[in-house]
């Protein structure tokens, strides 16, 4: 995925900056995250929060507060609920 993509991905999900830099999703809404790497593939469901981090990095923040770390490149797909 591009940062051009993934940028219109949180345009959708209504993204706005929050502290720390990080990308809180507007009222209701909710990302799934499609990643695959070397065949394996990752699905992180509702995610709240994203950053993009040095090295083309991308944390997620589920609905929970769990983090989860991502190489840009191997996202594929988002899907934005709500």
């Amino acid at each position: 995925m591009t940062e051009a993509m993934l940028k219109r991905i949180l345009e959708e999900a209504q993204a706005k900056k929050g502290e720390g830099g990080e990308q809180e999703l507007g009222e209701g809404r909710r990302l799934t995250v499609y990643v695959a790497h070397a065949g394996v593939p990752l699905t992180v469901s509702k995610v709240v929060g994203l950053r993009v981090l040095e090295g083309a990095t991308v944390q997620v923040r589920n609905d929970k507060g769990e983090r989860t770390f991502l190489a840009l490149e191997d996202i594929f797909a988002a899907g934005v609920e709500g």
